[in-house]
């Protein structure tokens, strides 16, 4: 019987770990200047962000590098992929629809309802940053 039990605490033990971990980035968040929505979701071991929602400004890929890209709607375009776990939260790419540029990036969670989201440029020597707020 001992062995069943030590067998299904180990199996249990990796969901634990990950549910002491703190808050996580999982849900929907709203931009700074309150014009996008963002939803982030696992995927794979780490997390991808697609736009949910624009509420103001363009609506279209206008700045994707790829020409043939630029008339889809923002609505269900990947602005992070992959974040993967790092530090105090997650690393991975930013895909910013403003510029069109795809940058290094991480996520951090500053409470349970503020993510930090920061894009980097040469080598993470140039940040910018921002807050976003759950909305759901």
């Amino acid at each position: 019987m001992r062995p069943v039990l030590l067998a299904a605490l180990l199996a249990c033990a990796p969901v634990l770990a990950h549910a002491q971990a703190g808050p996580q980035p999982v849900g929907l968040w709203l931009t700074p200047a309150g014009d996008s929505q963002i939803r982030i979701a696992r995927c794979g071991a780490g997390y991808c962000g697609t736009i949910a929602k624009v509420m103001a400004g363009e609506t279209r890929d206008v700045h994707n590098p790829d020409a043939a890209q630029r008339g889809r709607s923002l609505v269900g375009v990947a602005l992070t992929r992959d974040m993967r776990p790092s530090g105090e939260g997650w690393e991975g790419s930013l895909y910013n629809f403003r510029d069109g540029k795809t940058y290094s990036g991480k996520l951090a969670m500053k409470g349970p309802n503020v993510l930090e989201l920061s894009g980097c440029v040469l080598g993470g020597l140039i940040c910018k940053k921002q807050l976003w707020t759950r909305v759901d």
